[in-house]
């Protein structure tokens, strides 16, 4: 009874142990299956990463070399973009990484559901690769420094333009040009009644005389106004460019360039770029314009050799450009130098004694507030063309002047184009022709910066040998992929991932 009773205790054990190891077995497999099916899925995550890295890792190299931006060109030189290309480019990679282990995993199908373009966002994306750029090469002491050196000329070079602006539409030569109207009417009647059929002479300032209304003669100061009226009508670059300075004559059409022709855009991703509308960040912007592309006293390789100007002003010629910003030049010149002689007493007297003579010559005497304004005026003015000379010629003038670097002086001023190559001269301490345009480039409209400076970069590439026909809007600088893995032949795996530069 015993030895029975011992047998089915046994028995009874077995089948209790059976049902447990069932379990164990159960939840065993079910483990190993879960970790098979993480493993296929880290496997196929490795292989989008891989597959995009790889895609990514064909970036356009001249495009890097030249400007240092990295983007995928994708259109060939057309206008529509090779998107199978890029799914064709992903599946390709991808498929060795899938074959690698025991996994038995095989891609159904590769899609796209977002990309962006170097151009996007009207030009976010270009101008935030680039500020990126510029940080990373600066560092946080460069970037500072650079920043209180802009945004303190930037100050001085907007209340210089308002000052020139102010002098220029002040009124003060319409005023002079009546006093003078007035002065050489009431002459006329005086003469015809005491001369009949003669005939008075309009000219002003040759040193001519005339007899007042008492006979006596009056010899009438040498007036430099009329003079430089007629300098003020001259072209521009005629009066401005040092002799022997040759002017490029190359145009583009802006129709064939980003900010001309309708452009293509990208597919939304899940996070838009937010604009950067920091100071920082344009200053950076412009200073990476300022390395990358030429103007004036270092013209540029490409459809347009000044570059920068074109950022500017955006005209379909290098010429065009160059007169844009040498008639803004001259303006801001003539703000500092108006500001300059209001300050120095002893110009300020010689331009009173010069006024009150010849309003004294004209018999005018009231009218010598009138014309010293105007004398003053043109004073500034042709202190400010030889200043524009003096940058245009590769020189440096300083951004506030004094009484010891003004340059021309009142009795010179009659004979301008004569003197101006002799008494113009260097200030080692000032700002140069490149220093004025990033102040120029400081002040401008940002989208348009944004734009031209695409326009530029894009007609530079178009000069090598192959990428005539190169677009901006054919790089792609980030991708959203998704894929469909069978894994095992069983579960099918839908995976999604993201690259940019």
């Amino acid at each position: 009874m015993a030895g029975r009773n011992r047998k089915k205790s046994q028995g009874s054990i077995t089948v209790f142990m059976a049902l447990i190891l069932s379990l164990v077995v159960s939840l065993i497999c079910t483990g190993i299956e879960s970790v098979r099916m993480a493993a296929a899925r880290t496997q196929i995550l490795a292989g989008m990463d891989i597959g995009l890295y790889s895609l990514f890792a064909q970036y356009d190299q001249a495009l890097l070399k030249e400007y240092d931006l990295f983007a995928l060109d994708v259109s060939n030189g057309t206008e529509a973009l090779d998107l199978a290309f890029l799914c064709d480019e992903l599946e390709k990679y991808m498929k060795p990484v899938l074959k690698q282990n025991s996994q038995k995993l095989k891609l159904q199908q590769c899609g796209l559901t977002g990309y962006r373009l170097l151009t996007d966002q009207k030009g976010e994306v270009f101008f935030q690769q680039i500020t990126e750029y510029m940080k990373e090469t600066l560092g946080s002491h460069g970037i500072q420094l650079l920043l209180d050196k802009m945004q303190e000329r930037n100050e001085k070079t907007r209340k210089a333009e308002e000052e020139g602006n102010k002098a220029e539409n002040g009124g003060t030569l319409e005023s002079y040009d009546h006093e003078m109207s007035s002065a050489a009417r009431e002459s006329e009647e005086e003469q015809k009644k005491q001369e009949a059929n003669s005939e008075f002479s309009e000219e002003l300032g040759d040193g001519s005389q005339k007899e007042d209304n008492t006979g006596t003669q009056v010899v009438q100061a040498d007036n430099p106004i009329p003079s430089i009226r007629r300098i003020r009508w001259m072209g521009i670059l005629d009066l401005l460019l040092p002799p022997g300075q040759q002017v490029s004559d190359k145009e583009v059409s802006k129709r064939k360039l980003v900010s001309g022709r309708e452009i293509q855009s990208g597919m939304p991703m899940r996070e838009n770029l937010k604009e950067d509308t920091s100071t920082t960040s344009q200053i950076l912007y412009q200073q990476y314009l300022m390395e990358k592309l030429g103007n004036y006293s270092d013209p540029g390789k490409g459809g347009l050799s000044y570059q920068i100007e074109y950022v500017l002003y955006g005209r379909d010629s290098d010429r065009e450009n160059l007169k844009a910003v040498a008639r803004k030049l001259l303006l801001i010149r003539e703000g500092v130098n108006a500001a300059c002689l209001a300050a120095d007493p002893v110009r300020q007297g010689q331009a009173s004694a010069l006024a009150a003579s010849i309003a004294s010559g004209f018999l005018i005497p009231p009218a010598a507030p009138v014309i010293e304004a105007a004398l003053i005026l043109c004073w500034a003015f042709g202190e400010s063309v030889l200043d524009v000379r003096e940058l245009l010629a590769g020189g440096k003038v300083p951004l506030i002047k004094s009484g010891e670097n003004w340059q021309l002086s009142l009795e010179n001023l009659p004979h301008l184009l004569d003197v101006a190559e002799t008494e113009r001269k260097e200030s080692p301490g000032g700002m140069n022709y490149e220093d004025y345009l990033q102040i120029l480039l400081l002040s401008m409209n940002r989208e348009n910066k944004k734009m031209r400076g695409m326009d530029m970069v894009e007609l530079v590439m178009r000069t090598s040998a192959g990428w005539e026909s190169f677009r901006l809007d054919g790089c792609v600088t980030a991708l959203e992929a998704s894929a469909d893995v069978k894994a095992n032949t069983k579960k099918v795996f839908s995976v999604a991932r993201e690259y940019s530069y």
